[in-house]
């Protein structure tokens, strides 16, 4: 099997594509179109719906079109709520087709430091994986998450959306460790405080040594304690990050501070 330089393979990742947004269609097949969504309250089932068949639509086009990037065109939206859900079943189908025809290594666009069809490929599982969340959430039922998955999750969002640095930025290292504990699959995720600082040349928007964090190696041989220590099963990490869930199912110990400090950033919305 192909490995990426994460925990789960191309294959593995492609399953979850496939598997993600077919419970995602199932639980919104039933759904009251104008249920509201609670992760997204300005939303309905309805808008929930178009939102997933157009995030995966445009990943099907810039698979089509790598390593270019494709001109962006807002596609007509359906009015009917079948309609939707027949949309949906198009769009989902084409992305996994094309992410199976493509190879991992492949270099294609997106808006990461990491051009590659792998980075792709392992975003559209976890953007299937949270989507089906919310639709869940909004139908009022639930089901499991798959703990390796999770984890990956937790990784990605720590190591990506949280601390990723755009190639535009620049980060220093601070002071301050936290170490996240996965309970259920024995992993852990060291994260360093530091300083973000750039501009944005897409927005002009100008960052000047505003605290973040970066995943890093564990330091030392074993030796150094981390300054805080968060732990939980993948599942509730992973929708606690994600804003999905509560803290009810996390333990957190060590320096207020820096637990405080941590909360801050993951608190923040999702870009």
């Amino acid at each position: 099997m192909t490995r990426l330089p994460t925990s789960l393979s191309a294959e593995a990742y492609l399953d979850h594509v496939r598997s993600e947004s077919a419970r995602f269609r199932e639980v919104l097949t039933t759904c009251d179109p104008t249920a509201r969504v609670p992760s997204c309250p300005d939303w309905d089932a309805a808008d929930l719906l178009w939102h997933l068949a157009t995030v995966q639509r445009w990943w099907a086009e810039v698979l089509s079109a790598r390593p270019a990037r494709p001109e962006e065109v807002d596609p007509e939206r359906p009015e009917a709520y079948d309609d939707l859900l027949s949309t949906f079943d198009e769009r989902s189908a084409e992305l996994v087709r094309v992410l199976g025809e493509a190879d991992p290594a492949d270099e294609a666009w997106n808006w990461s430091d990491d051009h590659t069809v792998g980075f792709i490929l392992r975003r559209q599982a976890h953007e299937a994986l949270i989507h089906r969340v919310d639709a869940e959430q909004t139908a009022g039922v639930d089901s499991e998450l798959d703990p390796l998955l999770a984890s990956d999750g937790v990784h990605e969002c720590l190591a990506v959306m949280y601390g990723g640095c755009p190639p535009w930025g620049r980060w220093e290292p601070g002071e301050g460790l936290v170490r996240v504990d996965v309970t259920d699959t024995g992993e852990s995720f060291w994260v360093r405080f530091g300083t973000f600082s750039g501009t944005d040349p897409d927005s002009g928007t100008t960052y000047s040594d505003e605290e973040d964090f970066h995943v890093v190696d564990p330091p030392g041989d074993g030796d150094v304690e981390p300054d805080a220590v968060v732990d939980g099963t993948a599942a509730a990490l992973d929708l606690w990050l994600w804003s999905r869930g509560n803290d009810t199912d996390i333990s957190v110990v060590g320096d207020r501070e820096v637990l405080d400090r941590f909360r801050a950033i993951v608190g923040s919305p999702i870009n």
